[in-house]
């Protein structure tokens, strides 16, 4: 495939290209051009170009475009959830919901489309005041390889709806549902040019697109420490930034919960997308009554999950997108049972008869780590989950606040006091009560700490890629 600018599928100026894997066989899917800074430049004037054309679209009507856009989404479902499995590894029932919700997600932008009028006043002394809001200009993306067609969504919609063009690099190992869906939206926008889209590498195309003149916001998901590089490089133009970073997020189990509901929300939340998800079950606190019971069912959980390529039948969790990221959790949990810093109750390893060249691990569970472990001091990307016993609810909350990150986190209990004292004092972005994992567009999401700063969704989302003049009228 090719890079979209200024609504033209283009080759790398350059003319150099990028392998784009399976990881589940280690096959060559396809090739997408190595963008460069001069490419970055011709998207960012594609996208300048585009700009008066797009924002003179009236509100209404650009929600009309990304409803149309959602549509059609949906109509290659299939086709867009077998692309995405097979370059991203996740089983095709989770590409086919990932695919699906980023059509929710602009279908959620296109019924708030009538929200972004301005302000008007009378100012006794001054006249009449009008607050007009209006768009930034050329905005940028970054979207991560763990949910490429989710996060885009969440990075389009907000900025297009709100008058603004843009310009995306996408990972530059799932690439090809991201440009699928740009291209999709850039049609149904109806002006070339309001989305191009850049591959290449972080390094390259990446920060060639954060430091670019033109751009006025940059919207940024990954991992923390390129975060603070993004912050860095766009703070020299006093550029507006968003950054979704890394979680370690906390379950906490009372011994009232539901145990049944609350192993089945921990299996889902740690071993969804392999593990690779920002507000996954990274850490999980169960009170000492419940604790061996729930640990029971939780180990025999994880053993009876089906792990293997994606698009076969049945298959319930796929591979670990990165080789580098398995042979470095295998080696963790390898080491963390050697010293005695933890016990392996479920996995630790390779699956048997798992294809030499996919990158597979089995669900993981590791009883009493030691706190200083660093299964519980630092984000693990991956199918591995630590299980902690605590005496009462405030060592859970303590235990759950010590950490550098505060994405996500959640209760599992009966006692609705208890849910509310747990959610005003456990830091994090967002909370949840007997669930784990959800996030519908109609709410604000991000973190706080090395979370990062700024949210996305939610009915605020298209204010933040806007600027407000205020006009005083004297009769």
């Amino acid at each position: 495939m090719q890079m979209l600018i200024g609504g033209a599928w283009t080759p790398a100026a350059q003319g150099e290209v990028i392998g784009v894997f399976n990881p589940a066989t280690g096959e060559l899917l396809d090739q997408v051009p190595l963008g460069r800074a001069e490419d970055v430049d011709a998207a960012a004037g594609a996208a300048a170009g585009a700009g008066p054309r797009w924002s003179a679209v009236p509100p209404r009507e650009r929600g009309k475009r990304l409803y149309a856009a959602a549509q059609a989404i949906r109509e290659r479902k299939e086709a867009l959830a077998l692309l995405l499995t097979r370059e991203q590894g996740k089983p095709l029932a989770e590409a086919r919901n990932e695919i699906l919700g980023a059509a929710n997600v602009l279908e959620y932008y296109a019924s708030i489309a009538g929200t972004l009028a301005g302000t008007a006043a009378a100012l006794p002394g001054y006249g009449h005041a009008a607050v007009v809001p209006q768009p930034l200009g050329v905005c940028a993306a970054i979207v991560p390889w763990n949910m490429p067609a989710l996060i885009l969504a969440w990075k389009l919609g907000p900025a297009l709806l709100a008058g603004n063009t843009m310009v995306v690099k996408p990972s530059r190992s799932t690439p090809l549902v991201s440009l699928h869906i740009a291209g999709i939206v850039g049609d149904a926008c109806g002006v070339p040019g309001a989305v191009n889209m850049v591959t290449g590498t972080g390094s390259g195309a990446g920060e060639a697109l954060v430091a670019h003149p033109v751009v006025r916001h940059v919207s940024f998901t990954g991992q923390t420490d390129t975060g603070r590089r993004v912050a860095a490089r766009a703070s020299g133009d006093l550029k507006q930034v968003s950054l979704e970073l890394g979680g370690s997020d906390p379950m906490i189990v009372c011994g009232d919960a539901d145990i049944a509901a609350a192993v089945a929300g921990a299996l889902h939340g740690r071993f969804y997308n392999c593990g690779q998800t920002c507000t996954a079950v990274k850490r999980l606190y169960v009170e000492a009554p419940v604790y061996d019971e729930f640990l029971r069912k939780l180990a025999a959980g994880a053993r009876a999950i089906r792990v293997g390529n994606g698009i076969e039948p049945g298959v319930a969790m796929g591979p670990l997108h990165r080789a580098a990221d398995r042979d470095r959790l295998c080696a963790m949990v390898a080491a963390l049972q050697e010293d005695g810093l933890a016990r392996v109750v479920a996995g630790g390893g390779i699956p048997g008869g798992a294809s030499p060249a996919g990158q597979f691990m089995e669900p993981t569970i590791l009883a009493e780590p030691d706190p200083a472990a660093p299964v519980l001091t630092e984000e693990i990307f991956g199918p591995v989950l630590p299980v902690v016993r605590v005496e009462d609810l405030d060592e859970a909350i303590a235990s759950a606040n010590r950490s550098r990150y505060g994405l996500g986190a959640s209760i599992w209990t009966r006692d609705l006091a208890a849910a509310a004292r747990a959610a005003e004092q456990v830091r994090c972005g967002i909370f949840w009560v007997n669930q784990h994992l959800k996030i519908p567009p109609d709410v604000p999401f991000g973190g706080t700490g090395a979370s990062g700063i700024g949210r996305e969704n939610g009915m605020s989302a298209p204010q933040r890629y806007m600027e407000t003049k205020t006009v005083l009228v004297r009769p």
